[in-house]
């Protein structure tokens, strides 16, 4: 838990981003449409390198990060949640915000989001599940971004299975979601691509296979990437 307070501390934090590129990671990013279960492969992924590697350093984050930032902006969590879904403040929130002494801008927001996810991506041994993370991390050498897919009616029905909401909700939730996490993966790229299909070391369809599946694929390429490139510059010194 302390390790995880360190991360909101400005100067643990200049330090780890200071630190000389070569030694950033390893960082595993999930991007995911909505209603592929990244959190249940992400703990999957965690379980599996532990147990390989015989550690307790591999963790994965994905909700938590908001109330921290929150907390640091002295803010409410809703204020932090809705720059991540893309809801813009009204005119009328701003001036209440203002007056009350708690007017944050999303520039602030921004940045917070962006130094504290970068500084655990390069502490390493972490799983990243959204947070536009495969953007916010695309410059270290030791990540490996994945991103997970399916079929529209198979998240639609994984989505109405876990909220038990009918068919045209969960229709509309997986529409809106989608579209809110591809905005904000352009939000933190420095230029706006056509599409963000490169971004991402590999794809995974869901619908072709079950969640330790899954989790073994990343696991498998985690190895083939990431373990070989730490092992290739072992060699060489």
């Amino acid at each position: 838990m302390k390790k995880f307070f360190d991360y909101f501390d400005s100067r643990y934090r200049e330090s780890v981003l200071n630190k000389p590129p070569e030694e950033d990671g390893p960082v595993i990013t999930i991007s995911r449409q909505t209603g592929c279960d990244a959190r249940q492969v992400a703990e999957n992924v965690v379980s599996n390198l532990n147990r390989k590697y015989g550690t307790t350093k591999w963790k994965w984050i994905d909700k938590d990060i908001i109330y921290r930032i929150a907390e640091e902006l002295h803010t409410d969590a809703l204020r932090v949640e809705n720059f991540y879904k893309g809801i813009e403040l009204s005119n009328v929130s701003e001036m209440i915000m203002a007056f009350s002494g708690n007017f944050v801008s999303d520039l602030r927001v921004k940045k917070a989001i962006k130094d504290v996810v970068l500084t655990m991506c390069k502490e390493g041994f972490l799983v990243l599940v959204g947070r536009a993370g495969v953007s916010i991390a695309q410059e270290i050498k030791d990540a490996l971004h994945i991103r997970l897919v399916a079929p529209f009616y198979w998240r639609v029905e994984n989505v109405m299975k876990k909220k038990t909401i009918d068919i045209e909700t969960a229709e509309e939730f997986v529409i809106d979601t989608d579209e809110k996490r591809y905005n904000l993966i352009l939000t933190f790229l420095d230029k706006k691509p056509l599409n963000i299909d490169f971004l991402f070391d590999a794809t995974i369809n869901r619908n072709s296979f079950t969640i330790n599946e899954t989790a073994d694929l990343i696991e498998d390429m985690y190895e083939k990437k990431i373990v070989r490139q730490i092992e290739e510059r072992k060699s060489l010194k």
